[in-house]
């Protein structure tokens, strides 16, 4: 298959090889790389990539995205179906972080998409991505075609959104289809109107986050199968009683026993406390008392108050309300 054509070519420093390798942008190494087959071997033959990173995204636009060290350099090729947007560069600097953007027209932007995120992956010798991110209903009859191409090309994907932008369209299968034929490892967020009331998606096991919004369409039967540190559901329809027989489940720890911390709906601490704790062991801590509990498996905050549940093997789990961005969160987090 030939190499993609390339895109605009940027300065590149009068250096040694090697130094010049190491000052170059993921643009220029691309570029450099796509001069001969003999500038390929010598970029393949670099040893540094592994402090480089790669993420795709299909939306209107559909990306390729090349990260430099500790992502300060972030490099985006954008291909398009608006001809006025073709050969247009942008860039964005902020205290040393640098964001560099190069537009393409193409009229079968999925394909050109597939021969870069290729030739990409090969030039960075990556197996893994940081980030694949779908809106299921931009390319729908192309949907399964990008996830073969991934399942094909990628072994795993550390995190993956996918999204839906029109309610109307049905999505269930291709999102079915993504979670059958890709590895995910860290992160799964989910942004569908699933149309099925008992669709079955398969939820990856041990991840570390999941949020799930619009999550009308998870019962109870399907929260017992959830293995992952942290689970954010907006808008589930689980009542108050199957609530009830879960936490008594989890104090039993006969389900859900690697959950660090658990986001809900918005609800009155007290309502929940009536209406859900009634007959499970329970002490309501002091507002006066202050501890930082984890809000998602990798951020913490100061809480003060909450109600405490015990485990069996002497976790704790509190539950309480907190604030993002003027909104109030309902969450457990478990010490």
């Amino acid at each position: 298959m030939d190499s993609p054509r390339p895109f605009p070519i940027l300065h590149l420093p009068f250096v040694p090889i090697q130094e010049v390798f190491k000052a170059m942008d993921p643009f220029e190494i691309i570029n450099f790389s796509m001069v001969s087959k003999r500038t390929k071997g010598i970029a393949k033959q670099m040893t540094f990539y592994s402090k480089y990173s790669i993420q795709f995204s299909i939306g209107q636009e559909l990306e390729v995205v090349v990260m430099g060290p500790k992502y300060m350099t972030q490099c985006y090729y954008l291909f398009t179906t608006n001809q006025e947007m073709n050969g247009k560069v942008g860039e964005n600097t902020f205290e040393g972080w640098n964001e560099i953007l190069v537009w393409k027209y193409s009229d079968n932007p999925v394909e050109e998409w597939k021969r870069l995120s290729k030739y990409v992956l090969e030039i960075f010798k990556k197996q893994t991505i940081v980030l694949f991110s779908i809106m299921l209903d931009t390319y729908v009859e192309q949907n399964v075609s990008i996830i073969d191409f991934l399942k094909t090309n990628v072994k795993s994907v550390e995190k993956c959104n996918l999204f839906h932008a029109e309610e109307r369209n049905d999505v269930d299968e291709h999102a079915a289809y993504v979670l059958e034929n890709m590895k995910i490892t860290f992160e799964l967020l989910l942004c569908l109107h699933i149309k099925s009331d008992d669709f079955i998606l398969k939820i990856p096991k041990d991840l570390k986050e999941l949020t799930m919004m619009e999550s009308q369409w998870v019962r109870y039967e399907r929260l017992l199968e959830i293995d992952c540190k942290s689970v954010a559901l907006q808008g589930d329809q689980i009542t108050n009683e199957q609530w009830n027989s879960f936490f008594k489940k989890w104090i039993a720890m006969e389900t859900n026993q690697n959950l660090e911390c658990l986001e809900l709906k918005y609800r009155e601490l007290g309502t929940f406390r009536d209406h859900v704790l009634h007959d499970i062991p329970h002490e309501e801590i002091d507002e006066g008392v202050k501890r930082e509990l984890k809000i998602s498996s990798n951020a913490t905050q100061e809480i003060s108050g909450g109600i405490d549940i015990r485990r069996i093997d002497g976790k704790t789990a509190t539950f309480f309300v907190y604030r993002v961005f003027s909104t109030d969160r309902f969450a457990m987090s478990i010490h």
